[in-house]
């Protein structure tokens, strides 16, 4: 799912299609789960601090829903699309969320101490 995502993201945010007003909402919603993923994740790395998973995923879901917002206004979606692009997007990255902090590691919070999955690290590309 994490790829399937960073390929989304390659295609709306860096790809030749960047300006395009239509983009399928499954597309926007891979872009906007990745890059809430990376906002997210930098914004808590910043703040230093462990938060219980719950929370977490209500702080990723915010990330994404402004992501999905973003992305509405610059590729012409209309309201139907967006709702179903933020839904797809929230499911997209509490997935995300869920295989890489929960299942991956079974840390009982997130914790920013936690690197990002290795293929996203700082020798690759996307959340850090």
């Amino acid at each position: 799912l994490a790829e399937q995502s960073d390929d989304a993201h390659r295609q709306v945010y860096e790809g030749q299609q960047h300006h395009e007003a239509k983009f399928s909402h499954e597309l926007l919603a891979g872009a906007a789960s990745f890059e809430g993923m990376k906002l997210f994740e930098d914004h808590q790395r910043k703040q230093g601090k462990t938060v219980n998973h719950a929370f977490a995923k209500e702080l990723l879901a915010g990330f994404v829903g402004a992501e999905i917002d973003k992305l509405a206004e610059t590729k012409g979606m209309d309201e139907v699309e967006k709702h179903r692009a933020k839904q797809h997007a929230e499911q997209n990255a509490h997935q995300m969320y869920e295989e890489h902090y929960e299942r991956r590691h079974g840390a009982p919070e997130f914790d920013p101490r936690i690197p990002p999955p290795p293929r996203f690290g700082s020798e690759g590309r996307g959340w850090y």
